[in-house]
């Protein structure tokens, strides 16, 4: 009598590059949200400077007020 024998061959399978442009599309993503975060950082940065610059001039404005008022309060002799 003869033996029957089964005989298995695994292959190892092979990804296709899936992973590879999974991997781009997320380091695309990344560079994106840092460029968004990095430029928005920015425009708060000009806002800052911005308001901090019309305060500095108000406080200008109210000291030649404060000095106007002075000079009438304190005519020339």
């Amino acid at each position: 009598m003869a033996e029957d024998r089964t005989v298995i061959v695994e292959t190892p399978s092979r990804g296709g590059g899936s992973g590879w442009v999974i991997a781009l599309v997320l380091v695309i993503a990344l560079v994106v949200g840092i460029v968004f975060f990095s430029r928005m950082s920015d425009s708060e940065v000009v806002k800052n400077n911005a308001v901090a610059n019309a305060a500095q001039n108000v406080g200008d404005a109210a000291k030649d007020v404060g000095s106007a008022a002075k000079d009438v309060a304190n005519p020339a002799k």
